[in-house]
């Protein structure tokens, strides 16, 4: 089951959009299409999709004209193919013009997101690994794209600094070293979800262990080495309290590599910071 998404809590967000885009005024439409005109609007898949964010599309829409009309065919999570209609929308044909750039901008965005995610998840199924996004995401979007990462399958790392610890290797060059930045982070147990530290080297890794962190993270190691790393986890954690996480070089193409060896998180960056959007089209006609 995807996430149900809080519309209302994104008004303010979408009303900044539409702002931007708006300016002083939809000169054109305002100029040739009569203020009473309705029209019917079809969102209509061009490829293969997995749809996220069609409520958020039509609230664009309600933002313009409090009468708008939206019949929802297909749901955020569902896979749709090319010619298929996940939606329509009934309103003044002034609403669906002007709102219909700032809606298109969002809903093939975030459908691109769960897309990309749903292959990711796909890739490792029966691995028991998950798949976990990062905070490389659109400034002012990221509980957006969070969301469609979840929609597509994924998990949700971190969604800020506050949430958790996450010591990288520039915390631990100026901290002094692993044990250094690690034994820092004590004073925020209990105040976060977890401690992590991010490691590079299997030396590294016997530091970070000695120190018993929730989390380590095998950053831009191969899938051979992170194998070894997690032998070595799993032998000094026999409990397996210590999660693992692979990040960095992690592709479609060898995803399934790290999660055949054993880590329990797999980051990626690129199911937000490089997804395509989807090609998605809104086609209007008069009523």
């Amino acid at each position: 089951m995807p996430p149900i998404l809080n519309v209302s809590a994104f008004q303010q967000l979408l009303q900044s959009f539409l702002t931007e885009d708006l300016g002083a005024g939809d000169v054109t439409t305002n100029c040739t299409i009569p203020m009473q005109q309705r029209a019917l609007g079809e969102v209509v898949a061009k490829a293969p999709l997995v749809l996220a964010g069609i409520d958020l599309f039509g609230e664009v829409f309600r933002l313009l004209d409090a009468n708008t009309k939206i019949e929802i065919a297909l749901q955020d999570g569902q896979q749709i193919n090319p010619g298929q209609i996940p939606a329509r929308v009934t309103s003044t044909a002034r609403a669906l013009l002007t709102g219909e750039r700032t809606a298109l901008n969002l809903l093939p965005r975030l459908s691109g997101i769960a897309t990309i995610t749903r292959r990711f998840v796909d890739a490792v199924a029966g691995t028991g690994a998950q798949i976990l996004d990062t905070r490389k995401t659109t400034p002012g979007l990221r509980a957006l794209e969070k969301y469609a990462v979840l929609v597509g399958g994924g998990k949700n790392h971190r969604k800020d600094l506050a949430e958790a610890v996450l010591i990288k290797d520039n915390h631990v060059r100026l901290a002094g070293g692993v044990t250094a930045a690690l034994q820092g982070a004590q004073a925020a147990a209990g105040r976060v979800a977890w401690i992590e530290v991010e490691v590079t080297t299997l030396e590294e890794l016997c530091e970070a262990l000695r120190q018993a962190p929730d989390v380590i993270l095998l950053d831009n190691m191969s899938p051979e080495l992170v194998r070894t790393a997690v032998e070595q986890v799993h032998a000094a954690n026999a409990q397996r309290t210590i999660r693992t996480e692979a990040s960095g070089g992690i592709t479609l193409a060898n995803v399934r590599n790290f999660a055949e060896a054993g880590v329990d998180w797999i980051s990626v960056g690129a199911l937000t910071h490089s997804a395509p959007s989807i090609d998605i089209s809104f086609e209007i006609k008069p009523l």
